[in-house]
């Protein structure tokens, strides 16, 4: 068992790789398919996401159980609290701790409407991602010091957030209340993570900056998905996707480009890992993987 706050700590590059949970019994087959060829590349930890509203909770964990002891990989389990009271999600901490699953990702979650949707706290629930950080680092004494905690970043400004600077304040509350690594959302211009670094940087934030990268599959599920995160695509992307049109076979093969040439730029600004959304396949990752020789850079175990 490997916390993040360790995986960070070693010398080199970390190697990560998010799945969803799929909705069929045909999807889980896929994915665990997928998975094999990804553990060929060795990444650090994995992580498994929570739909809207919590849909995905029991899926979520027979999913992060069987990683983390059938496929023995590192997991780390995504935690949201919308539409969910206090008890469900500390029942859900008190599951993982009781799996010996010690890495998660604190997050407010998106409501099943959409990013879009108005988000409350529920009325017995958390009122945001903070509490949810501090009470997994120090809510409760069998958990202490159990859990590492990651949260999200935004290099481009949450959706939500009223500001920049509010959402760069908030951020620091967050890594305040206990979180040991910052994992950003997708983004397309580097420019937009340099300066966020530089920002975090500038407020006190000191913990990694870990960039969140989306290889593209298909241009309209790209064109949807930042317009849901809110990320910009950059012209000479945004040319790109219009050329391949609804080639998605086009689309992949120049979303691996893009994506290598993103990572590359990125590994001279010197991050200190990539979190690869592989959208459950492993054909995109596996090559920028190959491209960048990341198995010559990444960290070794301790």
């Amino acid at each position: 068992m490997t916390k993040l706050r360790d995986i960070y700590a070693r010398d080199g590059l970390t190697f990560s790789i998010e799945f969803f949970p799929p909705k069929t019994d045909e999807g889980m087959e896929s994915l665990f398919s997928e998975l094999q060829e990804l553990k060929k590349l060795h990444p650090d930890f994995v992580s498994v996401t929570y739909g809207a509203g919590g849909s995905t909770q029991d899926r979520t964990m027979d999913i992060v159980r069987r990683m983390k002891w059938r496929e023995k990989v590192e997991v780390m389990c995504h935690l949201t609290i919308v539409n969910q009271p206090r008890h469900v999600v500390k029942e859900l901490i008190g599951d993982l701790w009781g799996n010996d699953i010690e890495n998660v990702i604190a997050l407010a979650g998106d409501p099943p409407e959409g990013v879009d949707a108005p988000w409350t706290p529920h009325p017995d629930g958390f009122q945001n991602s903070r509490e949810l950080v501090n009470t997994i680092r120090r809510g409760q004494s069998g958990w202490f010091d159990t859990f590492s905690v990651a949260v999200a970043g935004f290099p481009e400004v949450h959706p939500r957030a009223e500001s920049r600077e509010s959402d760069l304040r908030y951020l620091k509350e967050k890594v305040d209340a206990g979180a040991d690594v910052i994992i950003t959302q997708l983004f397309f211009d580097n420019e937009d993570y340099y300066r966020y670094v530089e920002d975090c940087r500038a407020i006190g934030i000191e913990v990694p900056i870990v960039p969140g990268m989306l290889p593209i599959k298909s241009a309209p599920q790209c064109r949807r998905f930042t317009s849901l995160c809110g990320a910009k695509i950059p012209p000479r992307l945004d040319e790109l996707l219009t050329r391949v049109g609804d080639n998605d076979e086009a689309a992949v093969e120049m979303g691996i480009q893009y994506c290598t040439e993103q990572c590359q730029g990125l590994l001279d600004f010197g991050v200190p890992g990539f979190h690869f959304y592989s959208l459950n396949r492993s054909r995109s990752v596996t090559a920028i993987h190959e491209n960048l020789n990341l198995g010559a850079l990444t960290a070794a175990p301790a």
